[in-house]
C-alpha cells in the first residue's frame, strides 16, 4: 500500500470533514473517574459536565499560514444541574476551546510527523488500513501552574498514534495515541518559597472513535466522532498531592445541524 497516497486521501476527507462539520453541533458528556491501583473505578464519580459543542474551521489563505481547527464548548450542566459560576472549568475539565485531534492529519500538518504502514484490518466491520505515527520533533518536558493545586504538562513530540482509515471512503475510524515512553516533570513554585515538585508520566492514552452518521435537509453522510476515552497515571509526586490515576470519557451524541438564511426586503 501506498502510505503517500492514502495520506493524500486522508488530508483531503479532514479538510472536508471540517468544512462540512462546522455547520453541526452535538451534545458532549463527559465523565471524570479516579482509578485504583487496579486500573478499576475507585466508586467516586469525580465530575460529570454536559456541554454544547461545535467545530470552528478556519482554513489556511496562503501555503504560508495553518488552518484553525477547534472544538468550541458550552457548558449545560454539571452534575445533572445547570452550572454555577463557581462550577466551571475545573483542573480537569475539557477547555472552552480545544484543538481538534483530526487537524494533524490535513496536508500541511503532515510534514510535522513520520507515518508508517501498519497493515489492513476491520473497525465495526468496515475494510480499513492502519497507519502508525510519531513526531518528528521533540521537545523538553514543560509544566505549567494553572491554579493551586492544577498543573498543565506538556510533552512536545513524545507521543506516537495509529490511525484506522475506511478504505472506500478514506475517513478515518479510530484515532489511538500514547506516550513514546514515561516522562519526567520538574518545577518550582516561586509562590511557595521556590518549593520544588517533580512527577512522572508514566501513562496518557488517548482512544478516539468515528461513525457514520446521515443527515438531512440536505440529505448527506459524515464520518463524526463519537467518543474518546482518556487515561492518565502520574506517579512519584513530590511536595504536592496530585490525583494519581484519572479516566476521563467524552461522549457525543444529539448530533444536529444548524443552518442561517436570509432574505432581501425591499
Amino acid at each position: 500500500m501506498d502510505v503517500s497516497a492514502v495520506l493524500v486521501r486522508v488530508g483531503e476527507r479532514v479538510a472536508e470533514y471540517f468544512a462540512r462539520a462546522q455547520s453541526l453541533v452535538c451534545r458532549e458528556t463527559v465523565s471524570i473517574q479516579t482509578l485504583n491501583t487496579s486500573f478499576t473505578g475507585d466508586g467516586s464519580l469525580t465530575r460529570q459536565l454536559v456541554y454544547d459543542l461545535r467545530i470552528e474551521w478556519q482554513p489556511a489563505a496562503s501555503p504560508d499560514e495553518a488552518p484553525v481547527a477547534n472544538a468550541i464548548r458550552e457548558i449545560v450542566s454539571v452534575g445533572g444541574r445547570r452550572p454555577r459560576p463557581n462550577d466551571e472549568p475545573k483542573c480537569m475539565d475539557p477547555k472552552p476551546v480545544t484543538p481538534d485531534p483530526l487537524a494533524m492529519l490535513l496536508p500541511n500538518k503532515q510534514s510535522e510527523f513520520t507515518f508508517n504502514w501498519a497493515g489492513f484490518t476491520k473497525v465495526d466491520g468496515k475494510p480499513a488500513v492502519m497507519i502508525d505515527y510519531r513526531s518528528r520533533e521533540t521537545g523538553k518536558p514543560v509544566v505549567t501552574k494553572k491554579d493551586e493545586d492544577c498543573y498543565e504538562f506538556d510533552a512536545p513530540g513524545r507521543t506516537r498514534g495509529r490511525v484506522w482509515i475506511d478504505q472506500s471512503s478514506g475517513d478515518v475510524l479510530r484515532l489511538d495515541e500514547a506516550l513514546t515512553g514515561m516522562v519526567d516533570f520538574d518545577y518550582t513554585d516561586q509562590s511557595r518559597s521556590r518549593m520544588f515538585s517533580s512527577w512522572t508520566i508514566e501513562r496518557a492514552d488517548t482512544s478516539i472513535r468515528y461513525r457514520q452518521l446521515t443527515f438531512q435537509d440536505p440529505e448527506e453522510t459524515l464520518t463524526v466522532p463519537i467518543s474518546i476515552d482518556r487515561m492518565t497515571v502520574i506517579r512519584n509526586s513530590i511536595g504536592l498531592t496530585l490525583t494519581p490515576r484519572v479516566r476521563i470519557s467524552q461522549r457525543f451524541s444529539d448530533y444536529r445541524r444548524f443552518v442561517t438564511e436570509g432574505r432581501i426586503v425591499q
